[in-house]
């Protein structure tokens, strides 16, 4: 994708790895997935707070294509808990204008549950108010990884030109073809990684890493953040005269 334009302060593309539930709930002498679960409801508060912060897309890494590596309590609860978000906010995101899309790899999900993602993404499929993009089973390797398969599957099939394919003809192949870059990326919780989370597409976004956890990120918060992202200079490689 291209390169934002310098001129507009805001951005227009927020990404966020929402990091700190199981410790939150830990912290209260609760399991992991009280965590989870109130970290769900923080989603709601974020979404509707990007159209006053001029966000049109916001990106949210809900699982990993390494959190298979947990409990299968918690990954057993954690598909659970998304069952019962698409089920309970659809009229919410439907009312807000709320479009919703879902990446990663949808063929380890249940197919119940790749289902009710794709009924989503249909119906919400005309709202322009924010574009919401959940990752699931996404992993930034594993979709790089995709990309190239499909688009090799052009090559071999004379559909494209090998000397024709560029940083831009394989972006045309991830799954977030049809969003632009994010501007900035933010993770709760205090970790500083990124957690193989939009390697492709962050290479310019700015970084935001803040102590909070999750649950406890507040729309007070997340606009703190969005204002810090005006008074940063974004070169893209370039000096700025």
């Amino acid at each position: 994708m291209a390169a934002k334009d310098n001129n507009q302060s805001g951005p227009a593309h927020v990404a966020v790895i929402m990091d700190g539930n199981g410790r939150w709930a830990q912290m209260r002498g609760r399991p992991r997935l009280f965590g989870h679960q109130a970290g769900a409801r923080r989603v709601r508060e974020i979404v509707e707070a990007c159209p006053d912060l001029g966000i049109r897309y916001l990106t949210i890494f809900a699982f990993s294509t390494e959190n298979w590596r947990r409990t299968q309590v918690e990954v057993t609860g954690l598909m659970t808990l998304f069952r019962r978000y698409i089920q309970k906010e659809t009229t919410a995101l439907l009312q807000k204008g709320v479009r919703v899309r879902f990446i990663g790899d949808r063929d380890r999900l249940d197919p119940k549950l790749v289902g009710m993602m794709q009924a989503l993404e249909e119906i919400t499929a005309g709202n322009e108010q924010v574009n919401l993009t959940v990752a699931i089973n996404y992993g930034g390797r594993d979709e790089v990884a995709r990309a190239t398969k499909r688009l090799a599957r052009e090559v071999a099939a004379g559909r494209l030109d090998p000397e024709d394919v560029d940083a831009e003809t394989l972006a045309h192949f991830l799954d977030t073809c049809l969003l632009p870059d994010p501007d900035l990326v933010i993770r709760t919780s205090g970790e500083a990684r990124i957690s193989n989370f939009l390697l492709w597409q962050s290479a310019y976004a700015e970084y935001e890493f803040t102590p909070v956890l999750w649950p406890d990120f507040t729309s007070a918060h997340f606009a703190e953040i969005v204002g810090n992202y005006s008074a940063r200079e974004r070169r893209y490689g370039a000096v700025l005269s």
